[in-house]
């Protein structure tokens, strides 16, 4: 039998269509302050965040524009769709952690600013908002990231887009774990 976090985590999907309805920023903290208790090796927090909202989109969309290749000095069509997508999606969220030179300390990182961002879309997805993470190529042009402040030795993990829900995509399948598990037991 299922419970309310079972539920909760299979019907959360990603979202990629947005209703232009405003999402309450004070919210997002919250949901912020409940997915800081992912699991993190000496409580290090190895996250920081920028949200872009309302007018302050615009610094957002500016960089992905910027950091896109031109032709002949022109921005193409496919590249102003996308960004006219970003201006009409009512948040972003860019998820920043710390790159430890030490491999261990890096991973350990990665994993817990992993885990507070899917404890943030569950949490979020419980109050009916949606969201998309995406890590596409322009997160590590060097244009993209100056103009939005994130500096040499930070690594952005996540481009977090966030409204609720135009539409919710049907469940796709997956894999029964029992193909996928080697059990030892001697």
């Amino acid at each position: 039998m299922l419970n309310a976090v079972d539920q909760n985590i299979i019907s959360r999907r990603t979202i990629k269509a947005f209703k232009q309805d405003p999402v309450d920023v004070e919210e997002i903290i919250e949901l912020l302050n409940i997915a800081k208790w992912a699991p993190n090796h000496k409580v290090n927090e190895p996250w920081r965040f920028q949200l872009y909202t309302g007018a302050g989109k615009e610094k957002f969309v500016q960089a992905y524009v910027n950091a896109m290749p031109t032709i002949e000095g022109y921005v193409s069509q496919k590249v102003l769709n996308k960004a006219q997508y970003f201006r009409d999606i009512p948040l972003h969220l860019v998820v920043i952690m710390p790159e430890d030179p030490r491999q261990r300390r890096w991973d350990e990182d990665y994993g817990a600013i992993s885990s507070l961002i899917q404890n943030f879309q569950l949490a979020a997805w419980e109050r009916g908002i949606g969201m998309i993470w995406r890590s596409n190529d322009w997160i590590y042009d060097p244009k993209f990231r100056d103009a939005i402040g994130v500096t040499p030795g930070e690594k952005i993990v996540a481009t977090l887009m966030i409204g609720y829900p135009k539409h919710v995509p049907e469940k796709r399948p997956r894999t029964d774990i029992r193909e996928k598990l080697i059990i030892i037991n001697e």
